[in-house]
């Protein structure tokens, strides 16, 4: 015991004994140094503002220092020749020659082009005036404030052919993010969340705390993808988490609460209005309930958002660790919706060996609960979510029966009071995540280094749903109560071993990588379901309690199933000068989802760059500071959408059948075999243009890129015989993406009271469907003109998403039916896919996307706007359709603009409600005022802001908001009722001490 209390009693006070070594030794160091020659000065902003943390270099050696937290530097003398480089990244590298000058202060200027920023391209990082892909890079300084919940409404608007999209603000519901067009028709066009080396899908960014990010890189074209092969061909978008810095202590708190309110709602008939049409069109008086209820207003709210984040960290030359607690807490604009989320980490790094050895781990944990409205209620498809129908609901309804009990029209089919459903229907989840990473980085010998990365993370999703007979739901009603629960494990490991070398030779200087990687996703679950319980007490934790029907499948399920992905790769990038750079890498990926002659997929990429401001015949050119030309080419693979056993045939339980007196399961084949089943290929060139003139005033770029997806991943529709089912997965068809982006920003003005920063992108693109059409198994498919949901297309030749659809010609007299065009003359209307009578009448998909995001600082007050814009696209207005027509006034509410329509009913879903797209939205606007000058000694920065989002929205849409589905699946440019858009007024503070 003595022998162990005297080894623990060591440990306590070796780091004090280290500490007052190192403080020795400094004070020596101090005292020498003072009687040399030395260097010495303040590094200063813009502001006059100390800059911490600047790296001082002598050139053409590796002496150098950093400034401490005043600024301040000192540097030991070398010969009166010396050139001083100061750094720092967001501001421009600066060159000082010593001149015999022992006091030099020196202002360093932001640099509004960021060619200095550390770009993370995957396996890696380089300068961005070194890059010969095309990618972007937003720091946390430019992020969107608000009410964000998520990582990727802090860069919406940053980042052009980066189209991000928040359908509907439902808590918990993650945005769209869609890379240079959708790529994919089955899966794949999400693309590869990459967070500090761990790889994930778009739900990882929900265990990041938005507070704790520190910049967000996009790849986009294929050069700067294929590293990632079969899991960048929709792009990656690479989250780095703030660190640490050596001998800086920090606690940082950033806190933000939100109102939402609706930002929008339909203008549907009152109880008058629907009372004095009701007597126009002869509907029954039985049919009014001498109510007046707005449903809307009483499913509705005033919606709340907290966010907040306390983080701590420091460290040494050595070791340095960061930890963070979040809390993010929202209550929906619909009554009973709400999530919240709990997120913990941690993260060190370890130096040792003299900085040859690295070692780092980080641990994430989070819990996330979400209670929804629920989904599909069953009054008919279009009005199969709550907030439909809220809109169908007659306004002459109550909302109790005179007993209390919940209203109901039995006359009415399918009846469904949606307060009733709010109130009783129970709709909630609980996802319980964690992910983590171990690396270690050794340098064998100067420029060689050799790391190994491990990750791991696991997903427990438990949901829950009960609905009872008072709900009004009608399968509810039928089976005297619904009640089911599912419970979904993912668990994905990955590790990859790496050799790093990098050599510089004068003007020539290269580095080269080689990994070795393994990665495998396990997939588990079960879901039960039971009917007919006696009452509603237990909710979904007693299913014994009620029923299981055997003769209808599916009542009780499980599964269990993985995938795995085997890959080496490699890259080498040269450098002559700063002036040609080059890149070529190579991946090579096996996956197991595949047939045995199809698994292995080759993903090569070669891409070069010059940059042409370092050539002398542009010496003369001041107004040029960079200028660079880029070009690129890269093949990427997609397995995405894709189940583990896809080539496989399967079968599946189909209910049961007597056989005899025995009650025997039915099997029946659920998914035909295809051992040609191969990788989706993406083929994409990219040439680019980075520029930078006037001291760095006015900079860009510009992209002009042209993607082919090939063996394109579909579903087809296959005979019966010979194939045992009806449907197939396989390689036919082909995809083009082609288009042109654009990023600007220019430096208005700059001093110490002003700062006018203006900045802004736009895209063109174009989608088009090659080909459908193939071979498979020796059988034609012939898929030309594939409905692809309500008047929605896949044409060849045209983009995904056209609208085929009849022309509107007004109405029939007497009878105020909609009349179409008989195109083709023959006295019918035909509706089929391949009807003469439709024609093409725009896509789903928009052809241009833009926006303007102005940066205004007058002293310490700062107002940043976002203004976005979308357009060239058609949406179907399935609501405005529904809503409008006057046979189901008995039945139900219509839209105020009903009335100028007159129509009574169609047998037609025509152009008439197609409407277009486009659309400009201020997205976002915050004034915050830095509060430096207020800071006591304890406190290092903080700042306070108020931000409006959804704030001013510009469109002829008539629905709720133009911006819907946009996944690329059959939903695309489809109104079927969303939840709705809120508008959120913001109050934010950030301080650090």
């Amino acid at each position: 015991m003595k022998k162990k209390y005297r080894f623990k009693n060591f440990q306590v006070k070796w780091p004090i004994f280290l500490w007052m070594l190192a403080l020795s030794c400094s004070q020596i160091h101090g005292s020498f140094a003072q009687n040399q020659n030395n260097y010495s000065g303040t590094v200063k902003d813009s502001l006059n503002e100390p800059i911490p943390g600047v790296s001082i270099v002598i050139k053409g050696t590796t002496i150098g220092t950093v400034s401490d937290l005043d600024g301040s530097f000192n540097l030991p003398v070398r010969s009166d020749s010396d050139i001083l480089v100061f750094s720092f990244i967001g501001y421009v590298t600066q060159e000082i020659p010593a001149q015999n000058n022992s006091i030099i202060n020196i202002e360093l200027l932001e640099d509004m082009v960021g060619l200095e920023e550390m770009v993370v391209i995957g396996y890696g990082t380089a300068q961005r005036k070194d890059l010969t892909g095309a990618a972007s890079n937003i720091t946390s300084e430019n992020f969107n404030r608000g009410a964000i919940t998520n990582p990727l409404q802090q860069i919406a608007g940053r980042a052009a052919g980066v189209n991000i999209t928040q359908v509907g603000s439902e808590p918990g519901t993650n945005p769209s993010v869609r890379i240079r067009g959708i790529t994919s028709l089955i899966g794949g066009n999400d693309p590869l969340v990459v967070v500090d080396g761990i790889q994930g899908n778009m739900d990882l960014l929900n265990q990041i705390p938005t507070a704790e990010i520190e910049s967000i890189d996009i790849l986009k074209d294929a050069s700067a993808t294929a590293i990632y092969g079969s899991r960048g061909a929709a792009g990656v978008i690479i989250v780095s988490t703030k660190k640490s810095k050596a001998g800086v202590s920090t606690i940082e708190y950033t806190g933000t609460t939100s109102v939402d309110v609706l930002a929008n709602r339909l203008e549907m008939l009152s109880a008058e209005e629907w009372r004095r049409q009701a007597n126009l069109w002869g509907v029954p008086a039985s049919a009014d309930f001498a109510s007046n209820t707005d449903w809307y207003n009483i499913l509705t709210q005033q919606g709340m958002t907290n966010n907040h984040t306390v983080s701590l960290g420091g460290g040494t030359e050595n070791f340095n660790y960061r930890a963070s607690i979040a809390a993010i807490l929202q209550d929906g604009v619909v009554i009973n919706s709400g999530n919240s989320n709990y997120i913990a980490n941690i993260q060190a790094t370890q130096s040792a060996l003299e900085g040859r050895l690295k070692l780092s781990f980080s641990l994430n944990n989070s819990i996330r609960n979400n209670q929804g409205s629920p989904g599909n209620i069953g009054r008919a498809s279009f009005t199969s979510n709550l907030i439909s129908n809220a809109f169908v609901s007659r306004p002459t309804d109550p909302v109790f029966f005179e007993d209390g009990n919940y209203f109901s029209d039995q006359n009415v089919f399918h009846y469904i009071n949606p307060y009733a459903v709010a109130q009783t229907v129970i709709n909630e989840s609980e996802t319980v995540n964690q992910f983590g990473s171990l690396k270690a980085d050794f340098e064998i010998i100067e420029g060689l280094n050799i790391n190994w990365f491990g990750s791991w993370r696991k997903i427990n999703h438990n949901s829950g749903y009960f609905a009872p007979v008072s709900s009004t739901i009608p399968s509810a009603i039928d089976q005297n109560g619904i009640a089911n629960v599912s419970n979904n494990r993912t668990d994905e490991k990955l590790t990859n071993l790496s050799l790093n070398y990098q050599k510089d030779l004068g003007h020539h200087s290269f580095n080269a990588i080689g990994v070795y990687e393994w990665q495998r996703q396990t997939y588990q679950g079960s879901f039960a379901q039971s009917k007919g319980f006696i009452n509603d007490l237990t909710s979904y934790h007693a299913l014994q309690l009620g029923s299981i029907d055997r003769h209808l499948p599916g009542d009780i399920s499980s599964y269990k199933n993985d995938r795995t992905l085997i890959s080496i790769l490699g890259r080498i990038n040269y450098n002559y000068n700063d002036r040609y750079l080059f890149t070529a890498s190579m991946r090579r990926d096996g996956s197991s989802v595949f047939g045995a002659g199809n698994k292995w997929g080759n993903f090569p990429s070669v891409s070069a760059a010059w940059r042409l401001s370092e050539e002398k015949f542009l010496n003369g050119f001041q107004a040029v500071s960079d200028l660079k030309f880029r070009v690129g080419y890269g093949i990427t693979g997609n397995q995405q959408g894709l189940y583990p056993q896809q080539s496989l045939q399967l079968v599946n339980a189909s209910g049961t059948t007597y056989f005899g007196e025995s009650l025997i399961n039915n099997y029946v084949v659920s998914q035909n075999a295809n051992p040609d089943l191969m990788w989706e290929t993406r083929h994409q060139t990219n040439i680019g243009i980075d520029f930078s003139l006037f001291n760095h005033k006015i900079g860009g770029t510009i992209d002009v890129f042209s993607a082919t997806t090939n063996n394109l991943l579909f579903h087809y529709s296959v005979p019966q015989p010979p194939f045992p089912y009806g449907s197939m997965a396989a390689n036919i068809g082909s995809v083009l993406n082609e288009g042109i982006e654009v990023s600007l920003n220019y430096s208005l003005l700059e001093n110490k009271d002003w700062s006018i920063m203006l900045a802004g992108n736009f895209s063109l693109l174009r989608n088009e469907v090659l080909s459908l059409s193939g071979s498979l198994n020796g059988v034609e498919l012939v898929t030309n003109n594939v409905g692809w949901g309500m008047n929605s297309f896949l044409i060849e030749g045209y983009p995904i998403g056209t609208f085929f659809i009849l022309e509107n010609d007004g109405k029939e007299a007497g009878t105020n039916e909609e009349r179409v065009v008989d195109r083709n003359g023959d006295g019918i209307i035909d509706q089929g896919n391949f009807s003469e009578d439709r024609y093409i009448a725009g896509s789903a998909l928009p052809t241009y996307t833009a926006a303007f995001t102005p940066k205004i600082r007058y002293k310490r007050f700062h107002l940043d706007m976002v203004w976005r814009a979308s357009g060239g696209n058609k949406i179907y207005n399935r609501i405005r359709r529904d809503f409008s027509m006057y046979e189901t006034l008995g039945i139900s509410n219509l839209l105020q603009s009903a009335e100028n329509l007159g129509l009574f009913t169609t047998q037609y879903a025509s152009d008439l409600w197609l409407e277009d797209g486009d659309f400009i939205r201020l997205d976002n606007l915050t004034l915050s005022y830095d509060l430096m000058n207020l800071n006591s000694r304890w406190f290092k920065s903080s700042v306070v802001s108020i931000t409006g989002n959804n704030l001013l929205l510009f469109t002829k849409y008539s629905g709720l908001d133009p911006e819907l589905n946009a996944s690329g699946g059959s939903g695309t440019g489809m109104d079927f009722g969303i939840y709705p858009r809120t508008r959120s007024i913001a109050l934010s503070l950030q301080f650090s001490f």
